[in-house]
């Protein structure tokens, strides 16, 4: 993912699309007596982990088919009904990515039903690591990718251990990160990332497949991270950024959540909203005061385990189950 220039942006914002604004105000603050299921961050560490080991998974690598054949595994050991969509996907650059998008869906008979989705591929390029030789280094995605999916992964566990009264469907987008550096960016190149989103997007898993709303988690694992409003989130559901942030300050994790407007990113949210119609948000860190608006291990050969922390995997996680449970068929 990257940073949109605030003109791109506005460009971004009043082009045609398939989402308008939204106003809903769906009782965000309404209290239950739902027992919430208790995040396990050992559990998600572990899965993080466990990506990681398998090496970078860069699309077409012996690593990225391991990994995948682990998620689709392990959202099967979680009572999910399991869809690997796989696609050809076109690259900037011309290669072809057999990639594979990985659905696993919960309450198949609810008709309300909330999308959580993450991309579990790397980067097959360190373009912004310090030092030049390491430019053409598969990375390991500790954060970038790994955290999102381990997070969903543990709340996965806990869905079939305690079923929600809404129906969850989460995807793992594949060759989210495959998009042009900075070298060969052009305006041609603008559509290089989330390949696999923007592929379900326009081909879903089930005909008419319909969500009420999706969030995003993308580099949710650092220390003391920062989840800044992203601009995009804002624009397209305003009420599930609050429904999250509020939810977020409720339960003491404000110093994570923080209720101010950070920047616009291109991530698989993008495409969920504009292509798929489905009004979605994104939790990501961001550094704001940084060069890349992001932490100083993105796309370098140092995304790796030292960067993820527990606390920071308790707050979104723990969050995240508080939404879900709270929401109403």
């Amino acid at each position: 993912m990257r940073n949109l220039l605030f003109l791109g942006l506005l460009m971004f914002l009043f082009s045609c699309s398939k989402v308008g604004k939204t106003n809903q105000t769906d009782n965000l603050d309404e209290k239950t007596d739902v027992e919430i299921p208790a995040f396990s961050v050992d559990s998600a560490f572990a899965f993080i982990q466990k990506q990681v080991d398998f090496g970078p998974r860069v699309p077409n690598t012996k690593a990225h088919q391991d990994c995948a054949n682990f998620l689709a595994e392990k959202l099967k050991s979680f009572q999910a009904e399991v869809i690997v969509q796989e696609a050809d996907l076109r690259t900037f650059d011309g290669k072809t990515l057999k990639a594979k998008n990985i659905i696993g869906s919960y309450n198949l008979e609810a008709k309300t039903r909330i999308l959580l989705f993450a991309h579990w591929d790397t980067r097959p390029w360190a373009d912004h690591d310090s030092d030049p030789k390491n430019y053409d280094t598969h990375i390991l995605g500790a954060n970038d990718g790994a955290s999102g999916v381990g997070v969903l992964l543990e709340v996965a566990r806990q869905f079939n251990l305690q079923k929600p009264e809404v129906g969850v469907d989460i995807i793992f987008f594949d060759a989210e990160d495959y998009g042009a550096p900075d070298k060969f960016a052009t305006e041609e190149t603008t559509h290089s990332w989330c390949l696999g989103s923007q592929y379900w997007a326009q081909n879903k898993h089930k005909p008419g497949y319909r969500a009420k709303y999706g969030i995003l988690l993308d580099m949710i694992g650092a220390g003391n991270a920062k989840f800044y409003r992203e601009q995009v989130s804002d624009y397209y559901a305003k009420y599930v950024v609050d429904k999250v942030w509020n939810q977020a300050e409720s339960l003491g994790f404000s110093a994570y959540f923080i209720n101010q407007t950070g920047g616009a990113i291109t991530d698989d949210h993008v495409y969920v909203n504009q292509i798929g119609g489905i009004p979605s948000i994104n939790i990501i860190h961001q550094e704001l005061n940084s060069e890349t608006g992001f932490g100083h291990y993105w796309h370098t050969v140092n995304d790796t385990m030292e960067n993820i922390d527990k606390n920071t995997l308790n707050a979104v996680g723990t969050t995240l189950l508080h939404v879900i449970y709270n929401e109403k068929p």
